[in-house]
């Protein structure tokens, strides 16, 4: 690929060489020397012209694929008419359709609402945790160890997963572990939701609760599916108590799960949804749903220049037309069992690195594979580690969350021959990873999370 600036052609080599010396370490979180030029659909092609099999998404970001020809053809026409670049001091029709789109498609509690427009699922999730402390006069979260709601401000001081790492929490936050049935923090998965409920309303008792904050999975805490009647469960405490529900389908909304939001798995209505990611389809866009008694007020409170851009706003309304008749959340459906089928029988083979798969989970497009070490439950982040980039040596792009956890989230246009692929990369790079054929040094360079 030529440099259009510099000398001449480069390298997959030299272009991550020269990253290294030229964009701020803080923004980045890397597994291998990943490299990209272009993308279509599920497939990312490096400067070189070597294709990979995208089964990340870029964390969700592309969650339609790369380069879908109905967004490029919206934000072509948005960035040729060029409505300002805002909605601060003026409004723009694309800024107000999709937020009348976003009012229509997903449901929340009250008559009265609005939609705050952002740049990623962080400004989001501060904008809605501001919104109920406004909303309530009540200074307390509720959220849940090890889960991520934002890498900046008040969303990360509640993130359980940044709190962990040594972030400076919220002060009035209160963090309870998320039910995970692989690991239940109870010791045994049959109480494990009644003693996680009754754990939440010992908090929600005290009467100073603003409101939870809730993933209906848990993403970068390891692909965790709670057990079913949990978000119901918070809703019914949320009433209780006069607290307000805030579902973060940041990363699992939009179709993944098979619905076209995760919590319509439990039927939930909440008082706050807020999404990003997919929204976009890789521009900067998130959005909260929620009452206008929080989003309103008070007035000029949340100022960014570019949120609300015609430019985002016309890809989040492409996205949403997309997804409107259901179909890709079907087909994330389909190829979602369909992967987690194929992942499964691995784990039950005789192959080398059968025995290191601890549990293979998810709803649709949203699966986990924890990796564990043989014959034990003992997370194994070395062995992850190796697999990733065993994984990217084959072909695929795969990351791993809560150190041991493979997570595969491809685009939602992925299709039945790509996803078994997908499963073929996926099981070939654990048994290389077991074989040794990916070192220590091999990946000793790549922090990760």
């Amino acid at each position: 690929m030529t440099d259009a600036t510099g000398p001449g052609p480069r390298t997959d080599e030299e272009w991550y060489a020269a990253d290294a010396h030229a964009l701020a370490g803080v923004e980045k979180l890397r597994f291998f020397p990943q490299v990209v030029a272009s993308g279509r659909a599920a497939t990312l092609t490096t400067p070189e012209g070597r294709e990979l099999l995208d089964l990340s998404a870029s964390w969700t970001a592309t969650g339609l694929g790369h380069a879908h020809p109905v967004v490029v053809q919206a934000v072509t026409e948005a960035m040729g008419a060029q409505a300002g670049g805002s909605v601060l001091s003026g409004t723009h029709p694309q800024a107000v359709l999709l937020a009348e789109e976003l009012l229509e498609m997903v449901p929340s509690t009250g008559e009265d609402r609005r939609v705050y427009l952002g740049h990623a699922g962080t400004d989001a999730n501060d904008v809605a945790l501001r919104a109920v402390r406004h909303g309530t006069g009540r200074p307390a979260i509720v959220a849940f160890e090890n889960g991520y709601h934002g890498g900046l401000g008040t969303a990360m001081a509640v993130s359980g997963l940044h709190v962990a790492g040594g972030a400076t929490a919220d002060p009035d936050l209160h963090l309870v572990p998320y039910p995970d049935p692989y690991r239940p923090w109870t010791g045994k998965a049959d109480d494990l939701l009644d003693r996680t409920l009754a754990r939440v309303e010992d908090y929600l008792a005290r009467g100073d609760v603003a409101g939870i904050i809730v993933e209906p999975i848990q993403s970068d805490g390891g692909l965790i599916v709670p057990p079913e009647g949990f978000l119901t469960g918070l809703r019914a405490l949320c009433d209780r108590h006069g607290t307000l529900l805030v579902v973060d389908e940041v990363k699992v909304g939009l179709g993944r799960t098979g619905h076209l939001m995760a919590h319509h798995l439990e039927n939930v209505l909440p008082d706050l949804v807020t999404l990003g990611k997919a929204l976009g389809s890789g521009l900067p866009l998130s959005a909260v749903v929620g009452p206008a008694g929080g989003l309103d007020e008070p007035t000029a409170s949340a100022l960014m220049t570019t949120v609300g851009n015609p430019v985002s706003c016309a890809a989040g309304r492409a996205v949403l037309g997309l997804l409107r008749d259901g179909t890709l959340a079907r087909s994330a459906m389909e190829l979602g069992e369909r992967m987690t089928d194929g992942l499964r029988r691995y784990a039950a083979s005789d192959r080398p690195g059968a025995e290191n798969v601890g549990d293979v989970r998810g709803r649709g497009l949203a699966l986990g594979v924890e990796l564990v070490h043989e014959g034990t439950l003992d997370p194994a982040p070395a062995l992850t580690a190796k697999t990733v980039m065993a994984a990217w040596r084959l072909g695929a792009v795969v990351y791993p969350v809560r150190d041991n956890v493979l997570e595969i989230t491809p685009p939602l246009v992925i299709t039945p021959e790509e996803a078994d692929r997908g499963v073929n990369l996926l099981t070939r790079a654990i048994d290389a990873a077991v074989g040794g054929e990916v070192t220590d040094e091999d990946v000793a360079a790549y922090s990760g999370w």
